[in-house]
């Protein structure tokens, strides 16, 4: 049974904070009182700097006790009365400094501005771990696989003896047609939902009425709320036997299960995505530029191609890219609508496998993490976050010629 006693001191911990910031606050009205002096620092800003020094303190002391304390009563006790304590003495030492002269506004917007900042660290520190984390289990992958036969290998079984007592076999890992599906789905998926949803958000934001925006955007964001495992049973009952009987009638066999379900499917999944970010971005451009265009005789929709769009051309391509990850991350759509097989091919009309797919059938069930098919999901991970860190960066820097290229015209 997990123990609860880190939740209630957490819990503790805000409800001092939080006395604390009235503690200050009421140390600093009581002070400006007695000594009838203009006070340097409003009342909140004494009380925001000794609740923040407070639980500065107590988490330090929260933490040491959570890595060096074990869980027997007595330092259970001790590591509440300790935290209690540390914080009731820093409250009270910087609520005696909450006079009229005392400069709590600079330090507040200090430690503010470093609170910021660790927060903004945040993102980068979380990011370096991940990359740390897939780049050893994928060394330790590559020290028993060959790279080269991992990236351009055309066989894909990953299935493995998990102990000297079992028989299995000896594993393949070419990740060519994992890839190869992965790029197909999503592939399919853009070229459904890009110019359909930036033709959604060039109507809103350059021809819908305020009448007609409030209809159409929120049933088009309707599709965004939709669970992806709604989207399964959608495609892999709907339109996979849908494709099927059509691909009948023109005398070409075709499983229920293929790449085209499930980006048709995906397409119409990530399609909300596209045009609300789309629509935000080109409302986002300057009316100016938009009546500079009109009277200089070109028409609504020559501004429309000339002038709007690229002008919200980063955010455009920033909108794109965010789909394009939503859809290389999908699981349940390609389990459900395009199969497990790991066939490496260019028809849509096949079942194929994703990335995704792989690694949660790799690292699921009864499985151990120091064999060669656990850690291929670790390598399958850092190639695609290579992939779309490439990506990105190409992205960026057709985004940056083609601003260029707009501010010299």
């Amino acid at each position: 049974m997990t123990d609860p006693t880190p939740v209630y001191l957490c819990l503790l911990l805000a409800a001092f904070g939080v006395g604390a910031w009235f503690y200050g606050q009421g140390q600093a009205v009581r002070l400006r009182l007695a000594e009838g002096r203009v006070p340097h620092s409003r009342s909140p800003f004494h009380g925001a700097l000794c609740a923040a020094a407070s639980v500065l303190v107590g988490s330090v002391v929260f933490v040491v006790g959570w890595t060096g304390l074990s869980a027997s009563i007595a330092d259970r006790v001790l590591w509440a009365v300790g935290m209690i304590g540390s914080m009731a003495l820093t409250a009270l030492l910087v609520g005696r400094r909450a006079g009229p002269a005392f400069r709590a506004r600079v330090h507040a917007e200090r430690l503010m501005r470093a609170a910021l900042l660790a927060v903004a660290s945040l993102g980068l520190v979380v990011t370096f771990a991940i990359i740390l984390t897939l780049l050893i289990e994928a060394l330790l992958f590559f020290g028993e696989v060959s790279v080269l036969e991992f990236l351009f290998g055309t066989q894909w079984s990953p299935q493995t003896a998990l102990r000297e007592d079992q028989t299995g076999q000896s594993g393949v890992f070419g990740s060519l047609p994992v890839f190869s599906g992965t790029l197909l789905i999503t592939a399919i998926a853009l070229v459904v939902a890009t110019p359909i949803g930036l033709m959604i958000a060039v109507y809103l934001s350059e021809y819908a009425s305020r009448r007609q925006r409030g209809i159409v955007k929120p049933v088009v964001e309707v599709l965004a709320g939709i669970p992806p495992v709604v989207y399964g049973f959608f495609a892999l009952l709907t339109v996979g036997p849908l494709i099927r009987e059509l691909a009948a009638g023109l005398g070409l066999s075709v499983p229920a299960q293929s790449a085209l379900a499930a980006g048709l499917v995906m397409g119409l999944m990530i399609l909300p995505l596209i045009s609300s970010l789309s629509d935000d971005v080109l409302s986002a451009v300057p009316q100016s530029l938009r009546d500079g265009s009109l009277a200089l005789g070109a028409t609504p929709s020559e501004t429309v191609r000339g002038v709007v769009v690229p002008r919200a051309l980063p955010g455009l391509a920033g909108a794109v890219l965010l789909a394009t990850s939503r859809a290389i991350g999908e699981t349940m759509i390609v389990v459900m609508a395009a199969g497990r097989a790991a066939d490496l091919t260019a028809n849509p009309l096949d079942t194929v496998t994703t990335v995704t797919v792989q690694i949660v059938a790799l690292v699921t069930g009864d499985q151990v993490f120091d064999s060669a098919k656990t850690r291929a999901a670790f390598a399958l991970g850092l190639v695609l976050f290579a992939l779309t860190l490439l990506l990105n960066i190409a992205a960026l820097l057709i985004v940056r010629r083609v601003r260029e290229r707009f501010r010299d015209a």
